[in-house]
């Protein structure tokens, strides 16, 4: 593994499915999605079947409050000896070049390992590597349960840097004729494509560390975002997998104080996390709400009253007449307007905060769904990707209420992070669900 320490990346050793395997069936989406919809991941094991799946390999968060959660645990780590031991994987050193089919296009990314010394997930962090969004902390005992001790990891977590003149990812995009295919093929489920290249051109990996030391540059960085000289760098920010990511950190802050050998901690490899980079001005890439659904409320009809009274009344609260309605008011507000629907069955709020006490929308109406909860008002909170997603679980059950919210400006994001510290939990998702990244690479988390 070749480090760059001052980056905070290292080329890893990656692990990759021998090449007859049936890739459409290996590959299966980020196991946070879709985690209030079995039927999406039934239909997942219904496809893969016994077949070699890192469906095999994951835990898809769906099922964390599964009565045979310890069974299905020790079942991954089991698969993983054996794969490892079927020679189900080839193996691939150095940058991956990957580009992923989207709505919007193809995005592009580069596969290479973060170096958890420099990321910290805390709110306020001023490391090289920061969360963009609030952390969980709950959510991360149950994923240090399912990595700790696997012997492999498999990515979903996408690194975004802030390249407007796509100076990093623009050398592999222009030669990727000259690198190495590694994979090509279609999703599940009509996902999109997947196509992988080892770069294997010296010239071209040398010119990427090159342009990723000019974004790391402090004085670059400093004259770019209008901020002190002494500001702490960002050059990565999370975009998706934050909580996979926190995990990893866990751990290795838990090998650190457990072992006395300094040497045996420089070659660790639960130093490293794989992860994808990716552009923040990417065409392909599109910054979509997360929205939120309330379960089983109460009392349904209240909940407009329930908002004033939170708010002590500075919101204004009219109807729309359709769903559709409700998302086009939202998406065409003002600037600086902050703009939410409340989605029930057969009624559809538009609300306006008039005082908002968050500097996005996601964050003045947080709190209303906390303290909603925890008066135990509904029986659950979930976070969802997609507004038909969101749509499709407002209309199984006439208590349920969803919340939509507005997307986040992409420009607003570095400059945030900077200056106030990671966003609210759940704030945005890079595409919607079908979009994310899918498991298909690994790498060594032992050194066997």
């Amino acid at each position: 593994m070749k480090v760059f320490e001052s980056l905070g990346v290292a080329k890893a050793d990656i692990l990759l499915p021998v090449e007859n395997l049936d890739l459409k069936r290996w590959s299966v989406i980020a196991c946070d999605q879709f985690t209030s919809e079995p039927e999406y991941w039934e239909r997942v094991a219904a496809l893969v079947g016994s077949a070699p799946s890192t469906f095999h390999l994951i835990y898809p968060e769906v099922y964390l409050n599964a009565p045979d959660k310890e069974v299905r645990i020790k079942k991954i780590k089991s698969q993983m000896s054996e794969y490892l031991s079927a020679g189900i994987f080839r193996q691939a050193e150095g940058i991956i070049y990957v580009e992923r089919e989207t709505a919007h296009g193809w995005r592009k990314g580069l596969l290479l390992a973060v170096d958890l010394e420099k990321y910290d997930f805390r709110p306020q962090a001023k490391s090289l590597i920061r969360a963009t969004e609030g952390t969980i902390l709950e959510r991360i005992p149950p994923r240090v349960q399912i990595r700790e001790g696997a012997e492999l990891e498999l990515p979903h977590i996408m690194m975004l840097i802030d390249d407007p003149e796509n100076a990093v990812l623009g050398p592999a995009s222009q030669h990727k004729q000259n690198f190495m295919p590694l994979y090509d093929f279609e999703l599940m489920f009509g996902s999109g494509r997947l196509r992988g290249y080892l770069i294997n051109q010296p010239k071209v990996e040398e010119e990427i560390f090159a342009r990723l030391t000019e974004l790391a540059d402090q004085k670059n960085f400093s004259q770019r975002y209008k901020v002190p000289s002494e500001t702490p760098l960002l050059l990565f920010a999370v975009g998706d997998g934050n909580h996979s990511l926190a995990t990893a950190k866990t751990i290795w802050e838990k090998a650190k104080a457990a072992s006395h050998n300094q040497q045996e901690l420089n070659h660790s490899p639960l130093r490293y996390a794989l992860v994808e980079i990716v552009n923040l001005h990417d065409e392909a890439l599109a910054f979509e709400p997360i929205h939120r659904i309330l379960f089983e409320i109460k009392n349904p009809a209240g909940l407009e009253d329930e908002l004033e009274l939170f708010f002590q009344r500075p919101v204004e609260i009219s109807t729309e007449k359709s769903y559709e309605d409700l998302k086009k008011a939202i998406n065409a507000r003002k600037k600086k307007e902050q703009l939410a629907g409340v989605v029930l069955k057969n009624t559809f709020k538009l609300i306006r905060f008039l005082k908002p006490s968050s500097n996005l929308t996601v964050g003045t109406i947080q709190p209303f769904l906390d303290k909603f909860i925890g008066d135990q008002k509904a029986q659950g909170l979930d976070y969802v990707h997609g507004d038909d997603s969101l749509w499709q679980l407002v209309r199984r059950n006439e208590n349920n209420a969803g919340i939509y919210l507005p997307a986040l400006e992409k420009n607003e994001l570095f400059p945030t992070v900077i200056l106030d510290g990671a966003l609210p939990r759940k704030t945005f998702s890079m595409g919607e669900a079908w979009e994310k990244r899918f498991y298909l690479e690994g790498r060594k988390l032992t050194n066997r």
